[in-house]
């Protein structure tokens, strides 16, 4: 009867734990397309639903620690649990990241497009791309994607810095779009963070799969996960 109901509680942390990385997927996904096509109203859309994933990461909070508080897991339960509520706070902030670009895209689009955000909107992609490996890996538990994310990082951290740097020279020659390269290069910045918080969750879908303590690894090549 015990371990019927603590598995009741972890089953119930797990539904949660995919509503939430299926709800910050909608809003990344949104905010990325009212960037993409100047949307006024899928941008404010992004702006209103961040409520719901704030409640969620308290919902994940307050499970985790009732089963920690009442069950005492070992092993890989305690694992499960423990990088849950990580993984619950590292969604939240994917979604605060979303909404920042959800307002700089109300900004920008109160005036002309910017002929180098093609570039930007490459980033963007590699950035849901990478959001929705790690949601894959963590589904099937899957330490070969979860590393693959994580090697994905630092791509995204060159393109990132290239972006900038191309604003930024820009920005010298072309004073009148200071304000609106400035808004771009802040979504360059909150794209950048949504490719460390998915490497953060690859990290984590590590830890849970096999114990290991991949964070500040210097060479993901060098871990045995067959």
């Amino acid at each position: 009867m015990v371990e019927r109901h603590f598995q009741q509680e972890i089953e119930a942390l797990e539904v949660t734990m995919m509503k939430m990385f299926s709800l910050t997927e909608r809003s990344l996904d949104k905010a990325i397309r009212s960037l993409k096509n100047r949307d006024e109203d899928l941008a404010q859309e992004v702006i209103d639903e961040d409520k719901q994933l704030n409640a969620m990461e308290v919902e994940i909070e307050e499970r985790t620690l009732n089963i920690l508080a009442l069950w005492q897991p070992v092993a890989r339960d305690l694992r499960f649990v423990t990088a849950c509520s990580r993984i619950g706070n590292e969604l939240e902030r994917i979604g605060d990241q979303s909404t920042n670009i959800a307002e700089r895209v109300l900004l920008l689009i109160q005036k002309p497009r910017l002929d180098l955000m093609t570039g930007l909107e490459s980033l963007a992609d590699d950035a849901l791309a990478m959001y929705r490996k790690v949601t894959n890996a963590y589904t099937k538990l899957d330490c070969g994607q979860a590393i693959e994310v994580c090697k994905m990082d630092s791509n995204i951290d060159d393109l990132t810095l290239k972006i900038m740097r191309k604003f930024l020279d820009f920005m010298v020659n072309e004073s009148v779009i200071v304000e609106r390269a400035v808004h771009a290069i802040i979504i360059a910045n909150a794209l950048e963070r949504v490719a460390d918080l998915s490497t953060n969750i690859g990290e984590d879908i590590v830890f849970i799969a096999r114990g290991i303590n991949v964070k500040h690894s210097d060479s993901f090549d060098s871990l045995c996960l067959d």
